[in-house]
């Protein structure tokens, strides 16, 4: 698309209130063919126009600074772009519009336009947080992979971006060879720019309406004495409510405030402590409590959120001293609006738990107290004794099976006597899982997962010490393989060289390949029994850590969002053609502020006499997918899967090497994807909120001083109002 083609570009909204009247269009003028259309003021001149958009006339009242707008938008004025069911001349470079009540597409004609593209766009409504984006909405807070991991498992995450890293640069390198590239237009790179006047669309034609009595010069006749009378009894009214509420807000308000803000900095600083606690090492290379137990680490989650909560705010709460249209804070909006759904849906169901444990306490605790009994004393013990008795009449070396089912049975009996002694205090621990679960019912999962790790121990030490034995044993039989071969393994080099062996010692090691490779079997079953209950094991605590995960960062309010008004979650904008010769563009679904009736398709069949050809392309904004929002949940069963399922896990089972279950960390990544990689200490939470409470205080002066308040605005209004509606004429 050429710069000077003759092509004129025109966005125009479809939610634009329109009638038979003529008016003055105003709007962007990105270039003298690429024009977006704000507002169509009607009853007005041109030049009267022109002129109050030059003395910013039509601007008054606005609640911010208008050079904001213009900062955003990338340009230093509006324009009048052309009339509206006028016959009046224009200039070359401005249009006229034909628009009907009951017509949605509007028929346009321009004398320097060869060919006109009609944009159609539905305005976001700021007020209910609704924009378009060019990309989808980030509900995390950025990529922080290598704060999260932690150098577990950040080799094999690296890796994976170095990978995507090079495939980029090599996209990057054939897009500089392809013969199809061509430089981007300025309309092409004014779409972004166009983005922001389409979110400003809305706003800034309520101020322009607002303040359209204000073209043109009129007189005001005086008030009468009725109507004195009436304002002097007002007046009297406000006095008495602005003295009610200084009192308010210079001296109850600011007492509660400020007792307020130090009780959470009192709190904050108790976090404080607590974090140092569950992050304190005991040598850098060692592992910290919240590494070790899901329910420190849950204990972490919330203490984190506790310290962001007040940050995200106050940063918020800066949200009114800005345009509503800008959508800067939207995200955070959503992230801080959702982790409050998750907290107070947390505390209502682990209430509810919680109720139903403490009533159950000893029921349980009889239960809990049989299936230990069961599955981690009696069944491996009867597992063990099959085992050194041929099992399913696999003749394995008697000595050896007697040896180690000798040795797990002793540590079995030795396990079992502890669990007699936990048997008389499992019903108070019941009740305290029960009461914990009034923090929600993160907290007893939490505890239940720390218990099935503690109460499996010895399972535990069964596989790591099966492990060692036959990975020790499979490293003798491969060594003493390669000396059959003459060759031996060079650990310097890291490689297998040739090597001359004399005949005592390959006499020896045919001895000891042999007694070895006959004892495997023995070793390999009773390595498979404790292999596979680990890993049993390990799949419960991942099931118990994924509910952890739902609990702490479902999308919940996302997907309230997404199902309510998917405005408010824009994953890109979309461009759909609709036919030129019947251009019917679909009615939003929005309330009308206007009595104005829901105007219907048109025909354009009869088109002016000197209308140019005309296409008329839907700008349409692309909700955020279901994919993206739960794009999260995808990685993480993706890093449990490449953990437990890839090629390196198998080859460590296979040769008995240690597979330790995923770093808690990467389980939690998705918590702590919401929050901040460095989080906000006592003093920068003391700045931030006294920095809010004096802006708080400076809102108030400045709203007390133009009578704004809630009480009073009706009042001051209705008297600029009476001032101005039916007494005054040009």
């Amino acid at each position: 698309m050429l710069e000077h083609d003759g092509l004129m570009r025109i966005f125009w909204p479809v939610d634009i209130p329109r009638s038979d009247s003529p008016g003055v269009i105003v709007g962007w003028k990105n270039s003298d063919l690429d024009v977006l259309v704000v507002a169509i003021l009607e009853d007005v001149e041109v030049r009267n126009v022109e002129n109050a958009l030059r003395v910013a006339t039509l601007f008054r009242g606005a609640d911010h600074s208008i050079e904001r707008i213009y900062e955003l938008c990338r340009l230093p004025a509006m324009h009048v772009l052309g009339t509206v069911n006028s016959n009046a001349p224009t200039e070359p470079y401005q249009i006229n519009a034909e628009i009907s009540l009951h017509g949605l597409a509007p028929r346009i004609s321009c004398a320097k336009a060869q060919t006109i593209q009609v944009i159609m766009f539905d305005r976001p409504l700021p007020g209910r947080m609704q924009y378009i984006s060019l990309t989808p909405i980030l509900l995390a807070l950025g990529d922080k992979t290598e704060q999260i991991l932690g150098g577990i498992d950040a080799e094999d995450e690296k890796a994976e971006a170095a990978k995507r890293q090079r495939e980029q640069e090599l996209v990057e390198k054939l897009k500089l060879h392809t013969v199809t590239k061509h430089q981007p237009s300025a309309k092409e790179l004014a779409l972004p720019r166009i983005v922001n006047q389409i979110n400003f669309a809305w706003e800034l034609e309520k101020l322009l309406q607002k303040n359209i009595s204000l073209v043109g010069t009129r007189r005001r006749r005086t008030l009468s004495v009725s109507e004195r009378v009436i304002e002097s009894a007002s007046t009297m009214r406000d006095y008495v409510i602005d003295a009610v509420w200084r009192l308010i807000t210079v001296y109850i308000y600011p007492i509660i405030r400020t007792s307020f803000v130090i009780a959470l900095l009192w709190h904050r600083a108790a976090a404080e402590l607590l974090l140092v606690l569950l992050e304190y090492r005991l040598r850098p290379e060692y592992a910290a409590l919240k590494d070790i137990s899901a329910t420190a680490q849950q204990v972490e989650i919330r203490l984190l959120q506790f310290c962001y909560w007040p940050m995200q705010y106050v940063m918020l709460r800066k949200r009114k001293d800005d345009w509503q249209s800008i959508a800067k804070s939207h995200a955070d909006y959503i992230r801080f609006y959702n982790s409050l759904w998750l907290v107070a849906n947390d505390v209502i169901i682990g209430i509810a738990i919680g109720s139903a444990i403490i009533d159950n306490a000893d029921w349980l605790a009889e239960q809990i107290s049989d299936v230990l009994g069961t599955y981690t004393v009696t069944s491996l013990q009867q597992t063990i004794s099959w085992l050194m008795d041929w099992p399913a009449g696999l003749k394995l070396n008697n000595e050896l099976a007697q040896f180690l089912g000798d040795l797990f049975l002793w540590v079995i009996d030795y396990w079992s006597s502890c669990v007699d002694v936990l048997r008389p205090i499992l019903p108070h621990l019941i009740w305290f899982i029960g009461f914990s679960s009034f923090a929600g019912a993160s907290m007893p999962i939490a505890l239940f997962s720390d218990f099935v790790s503690l109460l499996t121990i010895h399972i535990y030490s069964f596989y790591i010490a099966s492990a060692k034995i036959f990975h020790w044993q499979l490293t003798i039989i491969l060594s003493l393989f390669h000396l059959f071969r003459g060759k031996k393994h060079n650990v310097l080099r890291k490689r297998i060289d040739s090597c001359d062996y004399d005949l005592d010692q390959l006499l020896l090691g045919t001895i000891l390949f042999t007694l070895l490779f006959f004892l495997l079997p023995t070793v390999i079953v009773f390595y498979l029994t404790f292999a596979i209950a680990r890993m049993s094991i390990i799949s419960l605590k991942a099931v118990l850590d994924t509910a952890l995960a739902c609990l702490n960062h479902f999308p919940l309010f996302a997907l309230m969002l997404r199902f309510k008004d998917s405005q408010r979650l824009p994953g890109g904008i979309r461009f759909e053609l609709r036919d030129t010769n019947k251009p019917s563009i679909e009615a939003p679904q929005r309330p009308y502020s206007d009595t104005t009736p829901r105007p219907e398709p048109e025909s354009s069949d009869s088109e002016l006499p000197s209308m140019p050809p005309t296409s008329y392309v839907y700008l349409k904004s692309v909700p955020l997918t279901f994919l993206t929002m739960f794009q999260q949940y995808f990685q993480l069963g993706s890093r449990i899967r490449k953990h437990y399922l890839s090629p390196r896990v198998l080859l460590c089972l296979m040769t008995g090497q240690s597979v330790p279950p995923i770093h808690r960390k990467n389980l939690y990544s998705l918590q702590y994807g919401m929050l901040p990689a460095r989080r906000a200490g006592v003093c920068d939470m003391w700045r931030a909120m006294t920095v809010w409470s004096s802006t708080a205080e400076g809102m108030n002066g400045k709203a007390q001083k133009r009578g704004s308040w809630p009480m009073m605005g009706g009042a001051g209004v209705g008297r600029r109002d009476r001032s101005r509606r039916g007494y005054s004429h040009h």
